[in-house]
C-alpha cells in the first residue's frame, strides 16, 4: 500500500470483486479477456511487470536527480553501465542499450557537460575514444547507489537471501530475452 498522497495501489484499484469486469476473475475462469491462449499467470505477469516498470521509471528519475539535478533519468543507466563495465566506446554503449549512435552521442554529451563522464583516447585504437566516469561522477553515483542498496535492504529485510538471489536470477533471465531475436 502506498503512503497518503502517493496515489492508489494498482494492486487494489479498479473493480476488485466484480467477477463480470475484473480481468483476474475472468482469467481464473480460464478465459483470457484479451482473447489469447495464455492463462492467468500471464495476466499476473503483465500486471506485475507494468507496476514494476512504472516504479522503476520513477525510481530512475529520483536517482538521476540525486546524482545531479539536471541529469535525465535515461542517462542514469549509462552511469550504471560505466561503473560496472568500465570505460566503453560510445558504439558499445549504444549497442548494449539498443539505441542509435545519435541518441547515445546526445546522452553522452549531456553527461560530459555535467562533468559526470569524460572521453579518453582508446589505447587499442587511437582514432577512437572511450567514455568513463570522472572521479566526481563516480563519487556522486556511488553515494546514490549505496543509498539505494540500503533502501532495498530495508524493503527486503523479511526476505531470505535465497529469495533475493532467485529474484535476481529470474530478472537476469528475463532481461536476457531482450537480447534475442525471434
Amino acid at each position: 500500500m502506498g503512503k497518503a498522497g502517493e496515489g492508489a495501489d494498482v494492486h487494489n484499484a479498479g473493480t476488485e470483486g466484480d467477477a463480470s469486469t475484473n480481468p483476474r476473475d475472468a482469467a481464473d475462469r480460464g478465459h483470457d479477456p484479451a482473447g489469447g491462449p495464455y492463462g492467468p499467470e500471464f495476466l499476473d505477469l503483465e500486471r506485475e511487470l507494468a507496476v514494476f516498470l512504472r516504479r522503476a521509471r520513477a525510481s530512475s528519475g529520483e536517482m538521476a536527480r540525486e546524482v545531479h539535478p539536471d541529469l535525465e533519468p535515461a542517462a542514469y543507466g549509462l552511469l550504471v553501465r560505466l561503473e560496472e563495465a568500465g570505460p566503453q566506446r560510445a558504439t558499445e554503449l549504444a549497442t548494449y542499450f539498443g539505441v542509435g549512435k545519435a541518441t547515445m552521442s546526445r546522452q553522452l554529451a549531456a553527461l560530459e557537460t555535467l562533468g559526470l563522464v569524460a572521453r579518453t583516447r582508446d589505447p587499442a585504437d587511437g582514432r577512437a575514444s572511450l567514455v568513463e566516469l570522472t572521479p566526481g561522477g563516480r563519487d556522486r553515483f556511488t553515494r546514490v547507489r549505496q543509498a539505494r542498496r540500503a533502501e532495498y535492504g530495508r524493503k527486503l529485510a523479511a526476505w531470505d537471501r535465497g529469495e533475493i538471489s532467485e529474484l535476481a536470477r529470474l530478472l537476469h533471465r528475463l532481461n536476457g530475452l531482450g537480447n534475442t531475436e525471434d
